[in-house]
């Protein structure tokens, strides 16, 4: 399709494409669009690929809302809730993730943000992670503030996570306990101390992809290079549980729009990819250059040895990328 080509050479030729553009790529031909978002990939990115861990820090009992999540103390979900893990238990999963060749190793806590005192506590485990192994320390810790994330820079930590979730439009449908403009202080609270952070948002939650598109632009303003995409995972007993289940070309195709507004991005399949049938091997070959590997926050991940296998068999190689 000559649009399409027309889409890639501008990208090529380091122009940013617009709203009105990138809504236009959803009613491409997904193969020829897919085909496109993996030239520009291969063109910005090379074989790099962006290989991640999470670990639930501290689960359950969240004061917040979010319509989707296990976590929430609004809802009646069947899941393990527990204060902050010991430094022993995150040291060991470190070592094992430094160990099968993982780059990144996040540690996500439940609730609206961390007290003062599971901070300080987090920053010591933290520490010993970094003397004792490789990997570099991310954290999703909620709503910080500029000061909290100084000490997690001090202690270590290199990334931090944070979600926008969806646009600003749809994000009152999702959650009502905090704002949209506090993730985005949070955000940038995080990066006037000069740490990295990644951040995107959950597709499936009843968006459109005018939503998509305006949650791309929002982390573009921001200069977000790492973005991890989600797929809904229907959870029972939360709000969302009877959602639809996005296809595989759907994600396929929001992959693809994503490198095309972010071509030189992370864009990392992330929670729900195990429920693709193909754990989202197509979307790596639409686009797509990371992936959240191992078990998720509340649900079961892929291995990740299996990731490793597919990567090499993709021609991929593992490496920190920041875009």
């Amino acid at each position: 399709m000559e649009y399409i080509s027309e889409l890639k050479e501008k990208v090529f030729n380091n122009s940013l494409i617009t709203k009105k553009e990138a809504l236009a790529l959803y009613d491409a031909p997904l193969e020829e669009l897919c085909q496109a978002a993996n030239e520009i990939r291969i063109h910005f990115c090379g074989s790099a690929f962006d290989i991640c861990t999470i670990i639930n820090g501290k689960s359950g009992r969240c004061s917040e809302d979010c319509k989707f999540c296990a976590q929430s103390a609004h809802y009646h979900t069947k899941i393990q809730s527990y204060s902050m893990l010991s430094t022993d238990t995150l040291l060991t999963e470190a070592k094992y993730n430094d160990i099968n060749g993982v780059l990144r190793y996040s540690i996500v806590t439940s609730g609206k943000a961390l007290n003062d005192a599971e901070l300080d506590s987090l920053c010591e485990s933290v520490h010993i992670i970094g003397k004792q192994t490789k990997i570099s320390v991310c954290a999703s810790l909620g709503l910080l503030k500029e000061s909290q994330f100084q000490k997690l820079k001090e202690a270590g930590v290199t990334r931090i996570h944070n979600n926008l979730e969806t646009s600003r439009r749809y994000f009152p449908n999702v959650c009502s306990t905090h704002s949209y403009d506090e993730k985005i202080a949070s955000i940038q609270a995080a990066q006037r101390v000069g740490l990295e952070v990644c951040s995107g948002g959950i597709m499936g939650l009843g968006e459109t992809a005018e939503d998509r598109v305006d949650m791309a632009l929002t982390l573009r303003e921001l200069g977000v290079n790492s973005i991890p995409i989600n797929l809904l995972n229907p959870i029972p007993g939360t709000p969302f549980e009877n959602n639809p289940p996005l296809t595989n070309d759907d994600m396929c195709r929001i992959v693809a729009v994503y490198r095309f507004l972010f071509p030189k991005a992370s864009i990392r399949l992330a929670g729900g990819r195990g429920l693709l049938a193909d754990k989202g091997e197509s979307c790596f070959l639409s686009g797509g250059n990371a992936a959240i590997s191992g078990d998720m926050l509340t649900t079961a991940g892929i291995s990740i040895s299996s990731d490793m296998k597919m990567l090499q068999n993709l021609g991929y190689k593992v490496v920190r990328w920041n875009g």
